[in-house]
């Protein structure tokens, strides 16, 4: 098998893509992989992870080579363990590849079949999202308006290019505003429509 056929869900933070994302992976045939997964994971006992560990200590964020590399060690150890099998499962990104330096940096081992873009331009409804999460979840300094000023504006400067480096013929674009579950039943229908192309894939097997 060469590389991974993959979708990218893909929007600003507060739009829903680790929500999308699990869903889908509970589909046969599609295994949803957020990129938060990698470094949860993450033995800091191992050089890597005292790399991750260096950054991360100082609330820095992670070079683009080292959070590529933990990427595919981790994926890697996926397959190996026969969790997630490439030759049956489309893989879904959630958070990775961040910015275009890793989308380049992922060429050599993910095909990207379709980026779904959850699209919400409104920038008040993501900041409501991202309120209501971050007191859900007990994390109040992510409540903070400037914290989530700051994030959004990194997404536009440094993750928004990603879109335009795939090209508009591989993006889909769907609300983000509309209820979750009418979201997913978006998306199913666009996955439903690429199964007939999976299925002539050279050794990709469609899981029924």
């Amino acid at each position: 098998m060469g590389k991974y056929q993959t979708y990218l869900i893909f929007g600003a933070p507060g739009s829903g893509k680790g929500t999308q994302g699990r869903a889908i992976g509970t589909i046969p045939g599609y295994y949803h992989f957020a990129c938060g997964d990698v470094f949860r994971s993450l033995d800091l006992r191992t050089p890597l992870g005292q790399k991750f560990l260096e950054y991360s200590s100082r609330g820095e964020l992670v070079p683009d080579e080292i959070t590529v590399q933990l990427w595919k060690i981790r994926i890697d150890l996926l397959v190996e363990a026969h969790t997630f099998d490439p030759q049956c499962h489309c893989l879904i990104l959630d958070g990775i590849p961040r910015n275009v330096a890793q989308a380049i940096m992922l060429e050599d081992t993910i095909r990207v079949r379709r980026v779904i873009h959850l699209s919400c331009p409104d920038r008040s409804k993501l900041a409501h999202r991202l309120k209501k999460r971050a007191l859900r979840d007990n994390r109040f300094d992510d409540a903070n308006e400037s914290v989530i000023t700051h994030r959004l504006e990194t997404y536009d400067k440094e993750s928004l290019p990603v879109l335009t480096h795939y090209g508009s013929n591989l993006v889909t674009r769907f609300d983000a505003t509309q209820p979750a579950i009418v979201v997913l039943s978006q998306i199913t229908a666009l996955l439903v429509e690429d199964r007939a192309a999976l299925s002539l894939e050279d050794g990709f097997t469609v899981q029924k």
